[in-house]
């Protein structure tokens, strides 16, 4: 907006002159010279507009929709990360991501987005409340001999007791009950990764050393069929099934 208004107001001064018939040859030179450098900058701001526009849509398209697709996993969380802009900038805190390029991954797009949404959100509202600043980070290394990827999502935030650990992933567990916590922001992250992703999800933390959830799923997800989560990978899941210890962590 400002280039567009700077070039408008050039431009006037040059219809002046020409009106005035005072134009000179420098005068239309250093206009050339300004428009084309205005030009530059309008398309360049414009394409980045459209490329975010774009990502905007992308992830509001694949949140209301199951469709499985093929796409580039780094590119996608900084999608993400782009369209929960507007929230993390009323906060103190940032997010980093470690995420090898050009790593393609066959799964469902729409509920990852949900599941990191969910994890960044509970880490503002609850892990990194109340502090002047703090870190979240996304890491993820490539896959393994059994084509799976771990996803490391920490924040350095108060942590969690040993007492919630065991519970967190439980439907309607809340330590804000009366202050807006539904209990069904990390139990959707666990029924989202478990089901959907076809993988696995477990949480370690230490009360003052932040929180660290570990996701593993497939590079390439089945439609129909799928691995289930061993129990000991599991923090905190329904009660017929035997949820793992706390471990101390450092985020």
């Amino acid at each position: 907006l400002t280039t567009a208004s700077h070039l408008e107001e050039k431009a006037r001064a040059m219809r002046r002159l020409f009106d005035e018939g005072k134009l000179r040859k420098n005068d239309f030179a250093d206009f050339m010279t300004t428009a084309e450098n205005a030009c530059a900058l309008l398309m360049s701001n414009s394409n980045r507009a459209a490329n975010l526009i774009q990502s905007f849509k992308q992830v509001a398209v694949d949140r209301t929709s199951e469709e499985r697709r093929r796409f580039d996993l780094r590119l996608y969380i900084d999608e993400v990360l782009m369209s929960l802009g507007p929230k993390l900038k009323r906060t103190p805190f940032v997010v980093d991501v470690n995420c090898p390029e050009n790593l393609e991954v066959d799964t469902y797009p729409g509920p990852l987005a949900q599941v990191l949404t969910n994890l960044v959100m509970n880490s503002v509202i609850h892990g990194l409340e109340g502090h002047s600043g703090g870190r979240m980070v996304i890491a993820v290394s490539p896959p393994d001999s059994q084509n799976m990827i771990t996803l490391h999502y920490s924040d350095n935030g108060k942590g969690i007791p040993a007492k919630h650990l065991k519970r967190i992933f439980e439907p309607f567990f809340t330590t804000r009950r009366g202050q807006g916590g539904s209990g069904l922001g990390l139990n959707i992250v666990y029924n989202i990764v478990t089901q959907t992703l076809k993988g696995s999800l477990k949480a370690e933390s230490e009360p003052g050393k932040g929180a660290v959830f570990t996701l593993r799923f497939p590079v390439s997800v089945e439609q129909d069929s799928g691995p289930v989560p061993p129990a000991h990978e599991q923090t905190g899941t329904t009660k017929n099934k035997k949820s793992a210890g706390p471990q101390p962590v450092s985020a």
